[in-house]
């Protein structure tokens, strides 16, 4: 039994360097090309959703390559800076035009939600709701 198992091992041994070794050139692979961003995001325009869904960052061999995932967290957090500062613009032109409207006397505010009906108010001018005859 201890020879069989001596000559398995040798063959075994055998057969993985003549795989390894042997085989000539033309087995080798070809050296694959580095994976570069392909389409990157668009400097045009602003980002949009679906460029964040499309975008597909390349492969390196530890993960994904760290220059082009810097490029695009650098741009979407450039863009996230630039649409929170135009917000807090936005936001504040309201309030201002809101205490602009509050500040002028008997003239009713853009926002203002409209006056309650009242008894007085109704349309035949007789001033009684219909549950009250």
């Amino acid at each position: 039994m201890f020879w069989f198992l001596l000559i398995a091992m040798v063959v075994v041994i055998a057969a993985v360097t003549l795989a390894v070794v042997g085989g000539g050139e033309s087995d080798v692979l070809p050296e694959a090309a580095p994976q570069h961003l392909t389409d990157p995001l668009p400097l045009t325009r602003p980002v949009a959703r679906a460029d964040i869904e499309e975008l597909r960052l390349p492969v390196a061999a530890r993960g994904y390559r760290m220059g082009d995932v810097d490029d695009v967290l650098g741009r979407l957090g450039a863009e996230l800076a630039e649409r929170d500062a135009r917000i807090a613009h936005l936001e504040a032109a309201l309030a201002g035009a809101q205490a602009t409207a509050a500040d002028r006397p008997g003239a009713p505010g853009m926002f203002d939600e409209p006056p309650a009906d009242r008894p007085g108010d109704l349309p035949d001018g007789s001033g009684e709701r219909g549950e009250d005859r």
